[in-house]
This record gives C-alpha cells, sequence and structure tokens, in this order.
C-alpha cells in the first residue's frame, strides 16, 4: 500500500499568550492508501482537534502534512477546496450534522453544485440516488427531513454525503459513539464494506479500545495531545507499552 497521508510534528494551539491551549503536540504518524489507522484516547487528548487539522477546518499551528505527495498544510482559495474534495470528514453527531429543514438529498446535492460535479439538477440527483444504495438505504428516502430517520440512517447518510466528491481519505470523528451497540455494528460492517469496496482509507477517531480493535489496522494513542503508543492494533491491545494504554485497556468492560 502506498502511502496517503503523511503528518510531521503537527501543533494545534488554540488562543494566545497564557491563555493558550496546546491541543496538538508534535504529533508525527502516516495513514496508507486503503487502511483503516485508529486514534484513540480519553475525550479533551486532543483527537478532534487532530481530525479537524487534517481535514482543514482547523489551521495547524506548525508542522506539515503531506497528502499524495503535496504539501497540504498550508493551501487556501481553491487550492484548499480541491484538497477537501480528496479528505472529507463524518462527525460524531448525525442529527447536528444535517440541517433539519432541508431534505437529506438537498444537502447532497449542495455538495455536488459547489464542487462542480455533475451536468445538471438530474444528474446530480440520480448521483444522489446511487450514493443511497451505497450505504444500504432506500434511495427515495433521500426527499425525507433528518427528523424521519434513525440514529443509524442519519449517520448512513453524513457518511453519503462526504462520499460524494469520491474522497481517498474519510475522517471518521466518534462516528458510532453516539449509536445503540446493534447500530454500531452495521456501521462499522458499511465503514469495512467501503474499504473494500472503494478503496478508502480512514483516519477513525474513538475513545472505544473495543471498537478500534474490532475495525482498526493500525492504532495510535494520543494523551494530552501526545501519541504516547503507536502499532498494530493487536500488538498495541495485547502487549500495550505505554501505562495510559494500560489504563484504557482496564477500563473496557469485559463480558
Amino acid at each position: 500500500m502506498k502511502q496517503l497521508l503523511t503528518v510531521e510534528k503537527l501543533n494545534v494551539i488554540y488562543g494566545h499568550g497564557k491563555d493558550s491551549v496546546h491541543a496538538v503536540k508534535d504529533v508525527t504518524f502516516n495513514i496508507k492508501s486503503g487502511e483503516i489507522f485508529g486514534l484513540v484516547g480519553e475525550s479533551g487528548c486532543g483527537k478532534s482537534s487532530l481530525g479537524k487539522a487534517i481535514v482543514r477546518l482547523t489551521d495547524p499551528s506548525s508542522g506539515k502534512m503531506v497528502f499524495n505527495g503535496d504539501n497540504v498544510s498550508l493551501l487556501k482559495g481553491k487550492a484548499l477546496k480541491d484538497y477537501r474534495q480528496e479528505v472529507q470528514m463524518v462527525f460524531q453527531d448525525p442529527y447536528g450534522s444535517l440541517n433539519p429543514r432541508m431534505k437529506v438529498g438537498n444537502a447532497i446535492v449542495d455538495v455536488l453544485e459547489v464542487h462542480r460535479i455533475g451536468k445538471n439538477k438530474a444528474e446530480r440527483r440520480e448521483r444522489v440516488s446511487e450514493l443511497f444504495d451505497s450505504v444500504g438505504l432506500n434511495r427515495e428516502w433521500a426527499w425525507r427531513y433528518p427528523h424521519e430517520f434513525s440514529g443509524g440512517q442519519r449517520q448512513r447518510i453524513c457518511i453519503a454525503r462526504a462520499l460524494a466528491l469520491k474522497p481517498d481519505l474519510l475522517v471518521a470523528d466518534e462516528p458510532v459513539s453516539a449509536l445503540d451497540v446493534s447500530v454500531q455494528a452495521e456501521i462499522l460492517q458499511l465503514l469495512g464494506k467501503l474499504r473494500t469496496d472503494r478503496g478508502l482509507a480512514f483516519l477513525f477517531v474513538s475513545h472505544d479500545l473495543a471498537v478500534v480493535r474490532n475495525i482498526c489496522d493500525r492504532v495510535a494513542v494520543m494523551y494530552n495531545g501526545e501519541i504516547v503508543e503507536m502499532g498494530d492494533v493487536a500488538d498495541v491491545i495485547d502487549h500495550p507499552q505505554h501505562e495510559y494504554t494500560r489504563k484504557l485497556l482496564s477500563a473496557v468492560p469485559s463480558f
């Protein structure tokens, strides 16, 4: 597998001076094409800040990000817009991610229009239907409002919207934590299928080591803004080297 994303000594700092918060500290890692790379840690450790920096929803304070061979750390304007076609994000709250007053299919049509994908509205609506098929939803449901769907269905819609631009990398920020356990399993299966069918790579952000073990190839453990341990998911979970990783594992309930 070729190298898709390389992150080198990335820092994210909010605010200035004595009131500043150093959310991400000198983080270095890479993600390969078609890989599901896990990022795990407690709430507030900097995981989401790192994910948003990769999508460039947050500007990194320093460091370097190379995507498909291009330095994307300082992109602006059209170049940044083009980059966001290749890297998309799925958020934790599927309801908060959707406009309650807009039919879900139109939310996807808007994305296609902004990026000038499709020749006309009919072609874009057909693309929406195809996207609904790909995430296991009835294509006729695309013209309903968000409140008409369950939490799991709404997350599938958010995944469909993220897929609309045919990205190479999806940053999934706690994508199943707001869902029931049975629905979590369905969404994880969907992500695995998308990886297989489309060759998609994922940065899978989670606080749940059990979920990470189920889906990820490699994992990085984040604590207080830093990566303290990284490796193949089985090695890290079965033979943790860092005390913080052992604490995370001890908090996982066993049945």
